[in-house]
């Protein structure tokens, strides 16, 4: 399995991502997230260490084509680790379970925006960058099919923040309640409008 890209490849932060030039390629593939503090609740001890840093998420850019006929996917690594530093909860899975555990420390709040379909910390997205640009690194594996290796590194690791095929992880089902409790308050708080 790709050699275990997370124990040799390089880490990069925030800076090396959202620089110019980036120093993640606009390329197809496996990223893997290293933070120096665990959210609160997650209990990272049996999580892959390096550096001092545990490895407790691990996504792909782009995911799986549809077997509907539609276009792939036109994302990459650079993009969606980019969205995930900087974009918001509605657009990033990372971005939403970590808002959510990390609510109460940050002082955010997940809030229905716009329409009211959208679900995002609103002015605590700033909060949440923050807090990854300290606390979050990445490392990457090229990979022009990254959804095959991706269910194999999922199975043979403990990532607590993962979801999706990671039913085996014993901390998946606080995650998804802890999110479900996020969801369920912002959509019965009043709409935000900017």
């Amino acid at each position: 399995m790709a050699d275990a890209f997370w124990e040799h490849a390089p880490i990069f932060t925030a800076a090396d991502v959202l620089g110019r030039p980036s120093r993640v390629p606009d390329r197809p593939g496996v990223y893997g997230w290293f933070f120096r503090e665990a959210p609160p609740g997650i209990d990272p001890s049996r999580s892959y260490e390096r550096d001092g840093m545990r490895l407790l998420y691990v996504g792909i850019s782009p995911k799986a084509p549809p077997g509907n006929g539609r276009p792939p996917s036109t994302q990459n690594l650079r993009k969606r680790i980019r969205y995930h530093y900087t974009g918001n909860a509605e657009g990033s899975t990372l971005r939403l379970t970590l808002g959510c555990l990390l609510a109460p420390q940050l002082g955010i709040e997940l809030r229905r925006v716009g329409s009211g379909n959208r679900l995002t910390f609103s002015a605590g997205e700033t909060i949440l960058r923050e807090w990854m640009a300290v606390n979050a690194l990445v490392t990457i594996l090229e990979d022009e099919q990254p959804w095959i290796p991706e269910q194999e590194i999922i199975g043979r690791l403990d990532l607590p923040l993962n979801i999706e095929h990671n039913a085996h992880n014993t901390q998946r089902q606080f995650v998804r309640d802890t999110r479900a409790a996020c969801k369920a308050r912002a959509r019965n708080l009043p709409i935000l409008v900017r």
